[in-house]
């Protein structure tokens, strides 16, 4: 089984200085992550079916299981890592976990 955690971060006040901390801090300590097999980060350009684009950025941590994904977050790096997002994710900034296994 793969386990992805998807991170949706709402609209920041300041997208520039959210980009310049999420690029140069936080991806970084994501990346430090034991146990992660992928991940992937962008910014939403525009909504499909013309609504309201409540997402700035969305990012996607790839793990082998459940066992691995709780395993990275009990670790040092895991405990900075989520530090570090609390400090940045803008109010409503949501976490979802996906079974990508089939």
């Amino acid at each position: 089984m793969t386990l992805k955690l998807v991170v949706l971060y709402t609209q920041p006040d300041d997208p520039a200085g959210f980009d310049q901390h999420y690029t140069g801090v936080h991806a970084p300590l994501v990346a430090k992550l034991p146990g992660l097999e992928r991940f992937e980060t962008g910014t939403f350009a525009l909504a499909l079916d013309g609504g309201e684009l409540p997402y700035y950025r969305i990012a996607e941590l790839y793990f082998a299981d459940r066992a691995a994904m709780d395993a990275a977050f009990g670790s040092p790096e895991g405990a900075a890592t989520a530090a570090d997002y609390a400090a940045i994710a803008p109010p409503g900034s949501r976490m979802f976990v996906e079974d990508v296994s089939g």
